[in-house]
């Protein structure tokens, strides 16, 4: 849910779309933290196996650490 909550009346004749338009909502955000966890692992991980070498430690490390931020940002 978005951090900024306004509550509006709702009609009675306008419920049934405001109830599909949250569901929906609601399926975006998970699907959005879900794809952003993914990702963060897959940079993790190519960040660990660039880093097994010393020149690809240079581009790795940074790119495990974007995806370690990746990880957070989808968990909280």
């Amino acid at each position: 849910m978005s951090k900024t909550h306004t509550h509006h009346r709702i009609p009675w004749y306008l419920w049934p779309f405001a109830a599909v338009w949250k569901l929906l909502s609601v399926i975006v955000e998970l699907t959005g933290r879900f794809v952003a966890m993914v990702l963060g692992i897959v940079l993790i991980l190519v960040g660990v196996l660039v880093s097994l070498t010393i020149v690809g430690a240079i581009v790795g490390v940074p790119l495990a650490v974007i995806g370690l931020l990746l990880m957070l940002r989808g968990i909280f």
